[in-house]
C-alpha cells in the first residue's frame, strides 16, 4: 500500500541538532543514494581544500559533460574556494581509502592542508588550478559554469564542466577492478527513516551491484 507525504510525518525528528535545516525530511523519507567525492581546491591562503561530498548528478551531451552539485554549503571552504579560483576536481574514492577522505571532515581548519594532513597525496591537476587526490581511482577537473541558491538556507546547487578525466586504467577496464561492486564507486546513504515510526538507520556505504 503506497501513502502520500506532502508534510513531515510527525514521528520524523532531529537525530542531532539542526539536522532538519541541514536536510529535508524528504531526504530521510526517499533515502535516494548519491555517488560519493571530494571536491578538492586551493583555499585563498595557499592551502589545500578538500570537502567529502554527495547529492549530485552526472551528466552531459554533445561532447560536454557536467556535474550538477544539488547542495553545496555556501558557508564553507569548498564553496569559496569554487567562488574565488573558479573550478575544482572532483575525486572518486574507493572503499580502500575512504576512511583517509573521510578524516578531511575533522581535518578542515583554515591552515591545514586538508589532502595532506588526512593522509592523502595531493598532485597537479592538469587542465585546473587545483589539487588532485592521487589515491582516487577517477579525477574529474571541472570549471564552473553556474550557481543559484538551493533554497532560503545555506545551500547553493551549482554546475560545473569538466574539461579533463584522469582514471585508473584497472577501473575503466570491467575485465580487471571495474568501476562497479564493492571496489568501485560509493554511494552515500543518508540516514532512511521510516515515516510511520520515526524510525532512524544509521548512515551506510552503498555499492552498486550491476545485474546482467
Amino acid at each position: 500500500m503506497k501513502r502520500e507525504f506532502s508534510e513531515k510525518p510527525e514521528l520524523i525528528t532531529e537525530q542531532w541538532p539542526g539536522e532538519l535545516n541541514s536536510f529535508s525530511w524528504q531526504d530521510f523519507v526517499t533515502a535516494i543514494p548519491s555517488p560519493l567525492f571530494v571536491i578538492t581546491g586551493w583555499k585563498s591562503n595557499g592551502r589545500e581544500n578538500a570537502c567529502l561530498q554527495s547529492w549530485s548528478a552526472f551528466t552531459g551531451e554533445g561532447g560536454e559533460f557536467y556535474c550538477i552539485i544539488g547542495n553545496i554549503n555556501a558557508n564553507g571552504h569548498a564553496y569559496k574556494s569554487l567562488k574565488e579560483t573558479g573550478c575544482c576536481v572532483l575525486n572518486f574514492p574507493s572503499h580502500d581509502v575512504y576512511d583517509k577522505c573521510h578524516r578531511t571532515i575533522d581535518n578542515n581548519q583554515w591552515e591545514t592542508d586538508e589532502i595532506t594532513d588526512s593522509g592523502l597525496t595531493a598532485e597537479k591537476a592538469v587542465k585546473v588550478n587545483a589539487p588532485r587526490i592521487a589515491e582516487c581511482f577517477l579525477n574529474i577537473e571541472c570549471e564552473l559554469v553556474w550557481e543559484h541558491p538551493l533554497g532560503s538556507g545555506s545551500g547553493v546547487t551549482a554546475a560545473l564542466h569538466a574539461v579533463n578525466i584522469c582514471m585508473d586504467s584497472e577501473r575503466y577496464d570491467e575485465r580487471k577492478k571495474g568501476r562497479y561492486g564493492k571496489t568501485g564507486y560509493m554511494y552515500n546513504i543518508n540516514s532512511p527513516r521510516n515515516p510511520d515510526t520515526g524510525e532512524a538507520e544509521p548512515e551506510a556505504l552503498g555499492a552498486l551491484e550491476v545485474y546482467h
